[in-house]
């Protein structure tokens, strides 16, 4: 028998640290080993989870960590902002990574990243939550088969009540205005904003629906609010040789999708040459109209081997096997979604179209 995969967990600024953390104690092959992020945060999430492994309450205890669990995997939470920086230090020491999205807050700091693991031989992940949905993925495998034609523009809408209304687990919360002034979702130096956090899902997972490729302009705009840093809401117009793709984000629905959906819905709206498919956040069902004025038709959920629920999965699958990794989970395709995520933050940062060469978004 080959010994469990070790993991770690690095930085405790993302909430969704304690889901992958739960996807490692629920995995065959894996175990956690250590945890390394804020003192307080570090301690609550392993208390929830029941962990009692070594810890240490600082990033800058990351070497005393490794040194001490021999660690094959990390899982890195931490600001979008240190990204580059932790995962030069895991990969130098020869870690595997599991990035939670978004992938950075730069692109120079997302080929950092990509060059230090290429020199190391080390994989580049980055967890698309969205990615692993049944709906998600049976909206793929649909398109995969030929439903709808050639992809031809694909609309997202995302977003949810606001990062600081749920922590780890999604446990509700009440954030006050002097917790968003200290949270680094709400810093712009930090890589904060609605269009940072949610933009990456539908720019990555509608490149995946595409299989690949990069759009020639974008044209973006958002909405700060009084008192804040950051936009609390956007929309982004990506021109492709098919036409226009639109994505919008949203930190203020009033309700949260993975409890009741929002109106309007978060999810996907993808248009094929000769079809469209409709693929909501957490539905059991996605619509699929063949056009030609055909009825549309409901489509349950596929159900989803083990390897292709979780960025942890896919990535054992692919250390164990030699199985290929999923597409949103590669840093190939998240490099061309950020790619349209830094032009987009130029665009409204200067009202401008923006070539995605302007942004170093052409090279691969």
């Amino acid at each position: 028998m080959t010994s469990p995969l070790r993991v770690i967990g690095v930085g405790f600024d993302h909430m969704h640290i304690g889901d992958q953390l739960q996807t490692a104690i629920e995995h065959p092959d894996t175990e956690v080993v250590g945890l390394v992020g804020d003192e307080s945060r570090v301690k609550d999430v392993a208390l929830s989870l029941n962990l009692d492994v070594p810890s240490f309450g600082s990033l800058k205890e990351l070497d005393s960590l490794i040194s001490a669990t021999d660690p094959d995997i990390a899982f890195v939470c931490t600001t979008t902002a240190v990204h580059a920086d932790v995962v030069e230090a895991l990969a130098g020491a020869g870690i595997h990574v599991i990035l939670e999205k978004p992938f950075a807050d730069s692109l120079d700091a997302v080929d950092r990243m990509i060059s230090c693991s290429q020199a190391n031989g080390t994989l580049l992940t980055v967890n698309w939550p969205l990615a692993w949905l049944p709906s998600h993925r049976t909206a793929k495998r649909l398109i995969a088969e030929g439903s709808i034609g050639d992809v031809q523009a694909v609309h997202f809408y995302d977003g949810n009540r606001g990062p600081l209304f749920h922590s780890h687990g999604k446990v509700e919360t009440s954030p006050t205005t002097e917790e968003k002034a200290s949270s680094w979702f709400y810093s712009r130096d930090a890589g904060g904003g609605s269009l940072r956090d949610y933009l990456g899902y539908g720019v990555t997972l509608g490149t995946w629906f595409r299989n690949g490729g990069l759009p020639d302009s974008v044209t973006a705009d958002w909405f700060i609010p009084e008192g804040l840093e950051v936009d609390e809401q956007s929309v982004v117009i990506a021109r492709y040789d098919t036409g226009l793709s639109v994505f919008e984000t949203r930190w203020g629905t009033l309700s949260d999708p993975w409890n009741l959906q929002p109106s309007p819905r978060c999810g996907f709206v993808i248009t094929g040459a000769t079809g469209s498919i409709t693929s909501w956040d957490y539905d059991l069902e996605v619509t699929l109209t063949r056009g030609n004025g055909s009825t549309p038709e409901r489509v349950g959920v596929d159900e989803i081997a083990f390897e292709d629920r979780t960025a942890l999965a896919n990535v054992v699958s692919h250390l164990r096997t030699g199985s290929p990794l999923d597409s949103p989970l590669t840093a190939a395709t998240s490099r061309i979604g950020h790619a349209i995520v830094e032009a987009a933050v130029r665009g409204a940062e200067t009202g401008q179209r923006v070539s995605l060469a302007d942004v170093g978004g052409s090279g691969q």
